[in-house]
This record gives structure tokens, sequence and C-alpha cells, in this order.
């Protein structure tokens, strides 16, 4: 074992443990094999730290010991899991296509078949829109593996249209290897890069490839290399190196096509190195050096660089973010002209570049908005308006400026995904594609609402609820469940979910809390959610939920939480703070062992998180995480009913977090409830890589809150 920075004093004392028998009506019971662990003068007893050793037969013996012991208590609901499965695919629209985007002189998209698994890309050219190529078919290559996960995207294909670079993962555990096609003859060539993020981006050239790479260990993204198709790829050239361990680097390209961008990032601070595209071999300049609370992004259209910054004119914050641009020979800071100035109360999350118009996302009152802008008459513009009281709107493919429409998607918690070109002069919008539901689907048969809970400090939560209308009333009868997240700014946006349906017709109001940590109401959202105020996300999520309860939403009997990753650490903390709360927990992939995690800086993710988390090698930072990181503050008390999965080649959240979490929860608490531990042996942290393979998850999950809420009817009707 390598040191955790921390003194490791191992225990020589192995206790005997009951044998693991899947045929036993008893819970596994982990071996306990106490490890000291310190720090700052502090002494903890890590009873299964032994369980980090992924080549250890006694580990594989105990994750597959959990396993039989869940489907062993659950067999009773395999036929109800078997149905739900079912219902929910049947929803799927198996011959499905996507809508096409123009690329160059072809149009691009993919489609499903019936029975596959795996989306095929194909394009068609311009001048000949019925002579479809098949140039992927995802399901051809992932025969022989047990999981497999291609990254395709616009960025895959050479500037000329003949080379298609292509990214695959067969573990889950996110390191890709890149393989090349000719387009034109459908050779696959040679050339293989392996071990590589799947990051990626063409010179205009179209023979010269700019690929990241992670660290082996870390998994950090921390070097940008080049590689000239048909050479050896041993001999691709480094291009630059991120030396700081908190930071990652990528590469990518402007809007123009133009410029290649280097960007290095953490939680405070980036860095953009841009390079003229027809230059591959050229000299790369940095946009604007590295500062720590500066935060930019970079674009290029026409012959100015816009930056989108947290930087305010006079050097101050502007949280929110602004836009300004720069020319393409004066990007410095002292250079910029402002484009859109900084708002306290409205979020600039991100642009879109075309040659008459810039088109602003936004976020206000919690709510995404599209902002249209034309460059020759700016006070003409205007927002697309939307009518829901939740929904989620965002560009989509756009990869030609020189056009007057754009591509959009909305969808809201009874509306499910939509696609709509939109010209941005006369404001009519063409509906290209809604998401089909299959199996009798009316939305107006649901009904969304949005709402705010009190904080118990005084702030107001915004909450997004769904159900169906038929089988709600505001009494206080209904099982809920909530849903959260609120790390690192991500925000859960109140999107369609087809799969969610199976819960909604069985009487189940849905519910997300938009909890801080989020950037739902802003950035200042987020910082007020994270390091030495992280626990306000853990009591927004409380009190959301007796709010819920309070105001009739839910039965306060019958009141579930779901949350995954860093939602997992949110499930595991309210847990621990409020056990009487909830009936059932399902905890997906959680990162529950927070200081033990954090002490590792050979985990991935740890040094690049110090800023969102903490370092806990500072005090100060230890104390606090340690007050509420779930793993640590497991008790004698009862918990309610819980669900806990993970992957064996999750490289996010390595799976022997829920694994400690799962035999301390088994050996501290005392209550006869349900606890089960669910390892997938073949993916890591996304789970099955099959567009159905995924939904045998969601029934399980489904499965366990129907039957806790006695609801595991397999007719909703």
């Amino acid at each position: 074992m390598r040191p955790f920075s921390i003194a490791l004093l191992l225990s020589t004392i192995l206790f005997v443990t009951t044998p693991l028998h899947a045929q036993t009506a008893d819970p596994p019971v982990a071996a306990v094999k106490p490890v000291e662990l310190t720090k700052h003068g502090d002494t903890r007893t890590d009873n299964y730290f032994w369980l980090r050793e992924r080549e250890n037969p006694e580990v594989i013996a105990y994750l597959e010991a959990e396993n039989a012991y869940f489907e062993q208590e659950t067999a009773h609901l395999d036929a109800f899991g078997d149905a739900l499965f079912e219902e929910i695919k049947g929803r799927i629209k198996q011959d499905d296509a996507g809508v096409p985007y123009r690329l160059g002189d072809h149009l691009y998209s993919y489609r499903f078949e019936t029975g596959q698994q795996y989306p095929v890309y194909t394009r068609r050219p311009l001048d000949a829109p019925d002579d479809e190529a098949v140039i992927l078919d995802v399901n051809a290559l992932a025969e022989g593996h047990d999981f497999y996960s291609a990254r395709f995207s616009q960025a895959s294909v050479s500037p000329d249209g003949r080379l298609l670079a292509w990214a695959a993962d067969t573990t889950g555990r996110r390191i890709y290897t890149i393989h090349f096609k000719n387009l034109d003859t459908g050779e696959v060539l040679p050339d293989v890069i392996s071990a590589v993020t799947g990051n990626l981006a063409w010179a205009n050239d179209s023979r010269t490839l700019f690929y990241s790479k992670q660290n082996p260990t870390t998994l950090q993204w921390e070097s940008i290399h080049k590689h000239t198709v048909g050479t050896d790829p041993a001999d691709d050239l480094l291009v630059y190196r991120e030396e700081d361990n908190t930071f990652s680097t990528y590469v990518s390209k402007t809007a123009s096509d133009k410029f290649l961008l280097i960007g290095s990032s953490q939680t405070l601070a980036t860095e953009y190195r841009v390079l003229d595209a027809d230059d591959p071999d050229g000299a790369w300049r940095v946009v604007q050096p590295r500062e720590r609370d500066h935060e930019y992004h970079v674009d290029h259209l026409g012959d100015h660089f816009y930056i989108r910054t947290n930087r305010d004119a006079d050097e101050g914050k502007a949280e929110n973010y602004r836009l300004v641009r720069a020319a393409e020979d004066a990007m410095s800071m002292d250079a910029w002209e402002e484009v859109i100035p900084h708002r306290a109360d409205v979020l600039l999350e991100g642009i879109d570049l075309f040659d008459d118009f810039l088109v602003l996302s936004e976020r206000e009152d919690g709510l995404t908005k599209l902002r249209i802008r034309p460059w020759a008459n700016p006070d003409t513009e205007h927002y697309v308006a939307f009518d829901d009281p939740a929904y989620v709107v965002y560009a989509s493919q756009n990869p030609n400026p020189d056009t007057g429409t754009l591509r959009f998607v909305y969808e809201s918690p009874t509306t499910p995904e939509t696609t709509y070109d939109y010209d941005m002069a006369s404001r009519e919008r063409t509906l290209l594609k809604q998401e089909a539901v299959l199996g009798g689907f009316a939305s107006g048969d649901y009904r969304a609402e949005r709402l705010w809970a009190p904080a118990r400090d005084g702030k107001r939560v915004p909450v997004t609820l769904v159900y169906r209308a038929d089988r709600f009333e505001q009494n206080g009868t209904n099982p809920l469940l909530l849903y959260g997240y609120g790390s690192y700014g991500s925000t859960i946006d109140p999107g369609f979910s087809s799969t969610r349906l199976s819960l909604l017709d069985r009487g189940f109001v849905f519910a997300i809390a938009h909890i801080r940590g989020s950037q739902t109401l802003g950035r200042a959202w987020y910082e007020d959610g994270k390091l030495l105020t992280k626990k306000n996300t853990f009591t927004d999520f409380i009190d959301v939920a007796e709010h819920l309860a309070a105001e009739g939403y839910g039965d306060d009997e019958r009141l579930y939480a779901l949350g995954g990753s860093a939602g997992g650490l949110l499930m595991g903390a309210v847990m621990n703070m409020r056990p009487d709360l909830f009936h059932g927990i399902v905890a997906k992939v959680p990162w529950v062992d927070v200081i033990t995690t954090m002490l590792d800086d050979t985990i991935p993710l740890t040094t690049s998180e110090y800023d969102e988390w903490g370092n806990p090698n500072d005090k100060t930072y230890y104390n606090y995480m340690l007050s509420y990181s779930p793993y640590d503050n497991v008790t004698a008390q009862d918990y309610p009913h819980t669900l806990i999965t993970t992957g064996l080649h999750d490289s996010q959240v390595q799976y022997w977090e829920p694994a400690k979490w799962t035999a301390k929860l088994r050996a501290l608490k005392t209550d006869q409830n349900k606890l089960y531990l669910h390892t997938d042996m073949e993916a890591g942290h996304g789970g099955a890589s099959g567009r159905f393979d995924r939904y045998r998850e969601t029934a399980r999950d489904y499965a366990f809150l129907l039957d806790l809420a006695g609801r595991a009817n397999t007719n909703p009707n």
C-alpha cells in the first residue's frame, strides 16, 4: 500500500468472519483488519482499508458475495424488475435516427437499428442526399466486449472530410484508444494510439492530430501530443506538458476553425494557448497567463478572439462572467474590449458565434435562456420564448458560423427532447424532431411545478417537481423521490426522462432539489456550497425534503432519495445527519471516503479538487471535511433502507469507497433495514455501455424503491 502522506500502522490482528456463501441468508461480513491513519495528531482506525487491494482474491470474493446476497434478497423482485425493464425499453423507438447536421460537404447523422445496443454513424453528400455511407458501426466494433464506449463528434472528422479519428474505451475506466479510418476507401489505418483521454482536434492539413494523454496513475489529463497520420505513434511529439498537478489540459478548436486551443484548467483558474491551425508545427501563444481566481474561456470568429471571463475591467471579480473580445495580435487583458458586461443576477454560461449573430446561453433565476444578439444591431436583441414553469434549453450542433439558423434543443419534465432550427432574423422556429416516447405517453397527463423551499439560514432553494396529474393529490399521501447533486458548480436541469414515467405512473412524485454547490442561482450559489461551506449542500437537501412533506407533496413516511458520485456523498452525509428522514436511499457510485481519498494524491481527481473540497493537509480543512465525511461518521444508529452501487473499473470513484462504506454500515447500524451493495464487475463510473443494458440498472433501482413504497405492481394502471 502506498502511504497517504500519513502514518499507516498495519495491525496483525485478523478477526474471523462469517464465511461468504451465496446460499446463506445472512449478509456478508467483511474481515476486520484495522489500519491506523494519523494526520495532524489525529488517529483514525480504518477497519476496511484492505478493500482497496484490487488484485486481492479476498476483495473480489467479498464483492461477489455482496452481489450474491443482493440477488438472493431481491429474488422476489426479479419478475417485477424484468417487467420494469421491458416497460422502460418499450418506450424507446428502436429504429431511431438523429437529426442530420452539415459539416463540410456532407450531412452527418446517426441511427439506431432494431435490437442494436449502439449507434451507427452515417453521412450523405450534400449533392447526393440519398447516397448514405456508414462511417462507423459501433455495434460491430463492440462485438466481443462486455463494455464498449466510442467517442465520436464533429471534431472526429478531418477538415477535408477524408479521415475519421475515433476513440474507444473497452473497460469503462475512461482510458481510450484512438483509431483512424479512411472514409473514401473504408480502410481502417494501422495507426493506433493507446492510453489516451479521447480528447482530440485536427489541424487544417487533415493529417496532423493533436490529442491529450492522462497520467497513468492519477489519470490527470497532463499532456498534449501531436500525431501525423501514417507515422508510428511511438514517434509522436510532446507539444505541452502540464506541470501543475492541480490542472488538467485538453485540446480543442475555435468556431472559426482558424485556431487550435490548448486549455489548462482547475477549479479556480484557467489558461489558454492558441496556434494557427494552418501551421501545426508553429509556436503556441498564451492568451492570458494563469492567475488564481481568474477563469476564462476562449473562442474565435472573424478577426477577434472572444473571451468569457470572470475578471472585471478594473481587475475585480465578475463572478457570473462577462464577454470581451481581443484582436488576434493583441490578446493580453489590457487590450480586451467589452462586449457583454457582468450582471450580478445573470450567469453567462456560454456563447455561440455566428457571422451575423452572437448567441448567449444564460441562466437567470435558475432557468436557462437563449439570447440572440445581431452584431449589426445589438439593440434589437431578443430572447427565445418558452412557457413551461421548468425547462432546459441549450444550443446544439452549430458547426457552421455562416448561417442565420441556430439549432437548439428544448425539453421540460413533461416535454421530451425536442430539436429546433431557429431563424434568428425572422424568429421562426422549425421543429426537426421530438424524441418519440412509445407506450401511450401523453404530455398532458403530467404536470410540472417549480417552487422555492426555505433553507434554515434564510436562503430559498429552487425545487422542480413532476407527477402524473390524475394520480396526485397534495395531501401527503404520495411517495416522493428527491434527487440532488450539488457539487462542482454542476447544475441538474429539469429535463425529460422517459424512464421516470415508470415511477410517476405508479403514483410517485419526482423532485429535484437545486441545492447550493450547483450554479442554479449563479456562481455565488456554487461558492456557498463548497470548501468550508460544503455542509450547506446537505442541509439544503434536508430542508427541501422536510418542506415538500410539510406542504403535502410527499408522504413523510415514504420519502426516498437518490444521488450518484458526489451526489452519493450527499446521500451519505444526509443519512448520517438525518437517518430518520428518508424511508429508503439509492446511492450510485458514491464518493463517501472523503478524508482518506483526498489525502492520497495517487488517486484520480485528488489534487485537482483541493479547491473544491479543501486540502486536508491543512488542519482547518481536514477537521471540516472529517466532520461530514460519510464513511468516517457512520455511527451506531438506525439507517434507512439503502441500495449502494459501484463499478469495479470506476476511475472517478474507486469501487472500494462504497465497499468500505457498506461494510462499516453493516457493522454499526442498529436496525434491520435492507442494506445492499451491487458491484458491476465489468463497468466503470457510467455503468453499462449499451443503450438497453443501462436500463437494467434503472429497473433494478426502481424495483428497490417501488417495493419499499408498496408500489411494486407490474401494471401501473
